[in-house]
């Protein structure tokens, strides 16, 4: 089906957007002629909109100009959405008291497109753990949270969410996922080797709200030698937690306590 053109054009600002989203996909720095080149406009175009973006702070430059990047200035102003804020000031205090208990750190992740992205973590009480920072990034369909996120997922908006990762992985097992979150939703979590980190074991559990996961509560689990705590008692801690934070959320409630 042909895309519906635009009613209204804004020249200046389709190139100021074009500009952040090829920033926001590179995983390096680019130079002004590799900006020119992603987004199909001259170096003349281009070279006033990034000097804007630069000095409203949402891009920078690297150190000896190697090129521009992103800034967290947009993640910040998404931030002060009101779902997201309360998402996270619902959460912060179960984060904080579920490091303790397991000894490990554990993110907060959310929807965003075909991705999953951080927006809030707690560090381990400890000396070692894996820390994922506030803001990472990954294809939804490559993310143990991700999977969390799908499984719990109406039908019709799944559905949805999968046609937008095709369209950015042609190559997307899309049978082979569906058994994967069928798998998760089964079981009520997701536990699986990590897609980045030798020797990680990522363990996930839904965020509810209104019957559908809002977001997933993630604990990158690194078994340790001198350390008591089980992956079990882990997994299980953190679904206490994900659902003290679901009820949060949906009924206003103090959190249970320990």
């Amino acid at each position: 089906m042909p895309k519906t053109p635009p009613k209204y054009r804004a020249p200046a600002l389709d190139k100021g957007l074009d500009i952040l989203e090829l920033l926001a996909a590179s995983p390096t720095p680019l130079t002004i002629a590799e900006v020119s080149e992603g987004v199909g406009r001259s170096r003349g175009e281009i070279f006033r909109m990034l000097q804007v973006l630069e000095e409203r702070d949402y891009i920078t430059r690297g150190e000896g100009d190697t090129g521009y990047s992103i800034t967290p200035r947009l993640f910040r102003l998404g931030m002060e959405q009101p779902q997201l804020k309360t998402a996270v000031e619902a959460a912060l205090p179960v984060m904080h008291r579920l490091a303790d208990l397991v000894e490990q750190s554990c993110h907060l992740v959310v929807p965003s497109r075909e991705q999953i992205v951080v927006i809030a973590r707690i560090d381990p009480p400890g000396e070692i753990g894996l820390v994922v920072r506030v803001g990472h990034r990954r294809p939804m369909s490559q993310a143990t949270s991700g999977h969390v996120l799908l499984a719990y997922q109406s039908d019709e908006i799944r559905n949805l969410w999968l046609d937008m990762i095709a369209t950015h992985e042609p190559d997307l097992d899309r049978k082979k996922l569906l058994k994967l979150v069928a798998q998760v939703r089964a079981r009520g979590y997701a536990s699986a080797p990590s897609h980045i980190v030798d020797g990680v074991t990522d363990l996930s559990a839904p965020v509810m709200e209104h019957g559908h996961a809002v977001c997933a509560l993630t604990i990158p689990f690194i078994e340790r030698r001198a350390s008591s705590i089980t992956m079990l008692h882990t997994q299980a801690q953190l679904r206490q937690a994900a659902s003290d934070i679901s009820d949060a959320l949906q009924y206003g409630a103090p959190v249970r306590k320990e």
